[in-house]
């Protein structure tokens, strides 16, 4: 019988690590948080998506449901709540855990928060546009800024979840930019003057989140960049997971 691996994640290194593997004799289970996400995947015979979200005992559960052998997070940096639930869920199956982790990012001339509370206490001491990055997910944080229907503009994920979500908590439609990143620097910084950002606030995606291009199209707008740090983790980047899975498939 061939082995399970268990990718969660449907973010880009997440998409790199189901082509590289789906190479390889081995049944792939993927787990992304959207259809949408499963729509960015590659059609295989012997890859399985999954889209139901899950607890930790639902994990445990699926591990042993599917016989998964090999677990690699490969979730946002930002899902973290996700990330401790794998891992004790693997824990408590005793199923290999890997993580993959994006190389962090130093930051210059921008102001560093560590939550979204705290990027809305800070804005909420200023004045004028704020150009949002950070998605749909938060937007019930950031509606606690004064005068938000009018200050806030919001780039968020191309989905009908996640216009209705913005609408529903009164963010004006003409407010509201959906589209799927991430973006050149040329299309950011044509974004940011366009809607007047006196503030860009983005999360430290790394690399595959075009956080670089945030940070220099800012600086080219005029726009104050406001980074929500990502905690440190422990893992290895996707060059190493992509090493230690050959060696793994040949054990």
């Amino acid at each position: 019988m061939k082995r399970a691996v268990w990718i969660v994640g449907g973010t880009t290194e997440g998409r790199l690590l189901t082509n590289y593997i789906s190479d390889f004799d081995v049944s792939l289970h993927i787990s992304v948080a959207t259809a949408y996400g499963a729509s960015l995947l590659p059609h295989r015979e012997h890859i399985i998506v999954h889209t139901t979200r899950m607890e930790e005992s639902e994990m445990e559960t699926f591990l042993q449901q599917y016989h998964i052998q090999l677990v690699i997070d490969a979730t946002h940096p930002y899902a973290t709540a996700v990330t401790d639930n794998i891992r004790q869920a693997c824990t408590a199956q005793h199923v290999p855990y890997w993580r993959v982790v994006r190389p962090n990012d130093t930051y210059t001339d921008c102001v560093t928060v560590d939550t979204m509370e705290e990027a809305v206490d800070v804005l909420s001491h200023t004045k004028g546009n704020v150009f949002l990055t950070t998605g749909s997910k938060n937007l019930d944080v950031f509606a606690q800024i004064p005068a938000y229907t009018t200050r806030i503009y919001a780039r968020i994920l191309p989905t009908m979840a996640s216009l209705k979500r913005a609408l529903d908590l009164g963010y004006e439609p003409s407010h509201l930019i959906c589209m799927q990143g991430p973006f050149s620097v040329f299309l950011n910084t044509a974004m940011f003057s366009q809607y007047k950002a006196a503030y860009v606030v983005t999360k430290d995606s790394g690399k595959p989140g075009g956080f670089e291009e945030k940070v220099t199209a800012a600086h080219n707008a005029g726009a104050t960049l406001i980074v929500i740090k990502r905690r440190t983790e422990q893992g290895q980047s996707l060059e190493e997971i992509q090493q230690a899975f050959r060696q793994w498939y040949k054990e």
